[in-house]
């Protein structure tokens, strides 16, 4: 994520809003922006009721025989003014697509 506010110019170009969501709470979203030196976009808490946004966007792990039960799959949302989804990418945890596929689907819109 830390790819995403060395990009914030680029992705505010496109008039684009980065969110951060993941199910850890207030306190731990905190701890862990501090120790990369900070971000400046909006981190959301999915923390209590646990995982409401990740299992309405259907990428909440919820197997416990898989790695990370509970927390929610590495996904990116592209989602337009009017609340369509217009780009969906979910990868293996610790991976990260480049932000020039973001990019490159951000000029089509």
């Amino acid at each position: 994520m830390p790819s995403y506010e060395d990009d914030l110019p680029r992705f505010e170009d496109f008039d684009t809003q980065v969110l951060g969501i993941s199910v850890d709470s207030v306190h731990s979203h905190d701890a862990w922006a501090k120790s990369i030196g900070g971000i400046s976009y909006p981190l959301c808490s999915d923390f209590y009721p646990h995982g409401e946004v990740s299992e309405k966007y259907g990428v909440l792990r919820k197997n416990p025989d898989e790695p990370a039960y509970g927390a929610s799959e590495r996904a990116l949302f592209l989602i337009d003014k009017e609340g369509i989804v217009r780009y969906i990418d979910v990868h293996p945890l610790g991976e990260q697509p480049d932000n020039e596929e973001l990019f490159d689907v951000l000029r089509k819109l």
